[in-house]
């Protein structure tokens, strides 16, 4: 579904939207998406996760009543960053942790005190801490797609690849591009398959320790179907956030989604 195909839910809570549109459909909760600006292989856009994050998002504001907001781009690439994969560009985790809680406050100033990050790249480490600080100043968040919602979408989508080995360029990412934009993905995908399972010190070496052609996954077993199943399969997630964030007993002090399992297996690519 393109943005602007979606449906009453989401329709005047579009980026592209006007004031009087925002007035007219007034929402609890704000969706952020955010995503990255990294090399992605030979054959994705540097922009991916952000395309990834805002499509998500953009599914989820035309199923449910939420403010979608337009997407943060550029976030904490470091370890793509390499002489060998020009392109990547990063800021701090301290830098994102500042931008997400000033939006924060900002929604607060006009009565949204709901909050859901919806983060496209598994290196955001740091949006775990952002939504455990949230406690305390007045606005409610969480932190989607969970692992269990990504685990969910992608058996609902019959993915072959383990959400392991499909880290980064592979079936998921590529799938989700076949189907919203297949525009953006170049010829090379059926081809460039490469599996690195072992990658216990990513961290420290980065990833070109690990891969030369940037990919780690299998992407030959995308296609548009699973990419469609798998945003099918998160807009149904996301109910229980929805319901969660805005039940009568929660305060706004409270942010669920911290305490998720590690935010790099939340979607087990990067």
């Amino acid at each position: 579904m393109s943005g602007s195909q979606a449906g009453a839910a989401g329709a005047g809570l579009l980026p592209y939207g006007t004031t009087e549109d925002v007035r007219a459909a007034p929402a609890e909760v704000a969706v952020l998406p955010i995503g990255s600006f990294e090399q992605h292989g030979p054959f994705l856009p540097l922009v991916t996760d952000t395309v990834v994050a805002a499509v998500i998002a953009r599914e989820v504001a035309a199923a449910h009543p939420v403010r979608l907001l337009p997407p943060l781009t550029i976030s904490c690439s470091h370890e793509h960053e390499h002489p060998d994969w020009p392109g990547t560009v990063s800021i701090s985790a301290a830098t994102l942790h500042a931008v997400v809680r000033d939006i924060a406050a900002s929604l607060r100033r006009t009565g949204i005190h709901r909050l859901v990050l919806v983060n496209g790249h598994g290196g955001n480490y740091v949006l775990r801490n952002v939504v455990q600080e949230a406690a305390g100043t007045g606005t409610r968040m969480a932190l989607f797609p969970g692992s269990a919602d990504w685990e969910a979408a992608r058996e609902r989508a019959g993915m072959q690849t383990s959400s392991r080995s499909d880290m980064h360029a592979g079936e998921l990412e590529t799938s989700i591009l076949l189907h919203d934009s297949p525009d953006l993905v170049r010829p090379g995908y059926e081809t460039s398959d490469f599996l690195a399972d072992d990658r216990e010190h990513l961290l420290t070496l980065g990833m070109r320790a690990y891969t030369e052609s940037g990919v780690i996954g299998r992407p030959s077993l995308a296609s548009a179907e699973k990419g469609r199943e798998l945003l099918a399969g998160l807009v149904d997630s996301f109910a229980g956030y929805l319901a969660l964030l805005t039940r009568a007993d929660s305060g706004p002090s409270e942010s669920p989604g911290a305490g998720a399992s590690p935010l790099r297996d939340q979607r087990g690519t990067r």
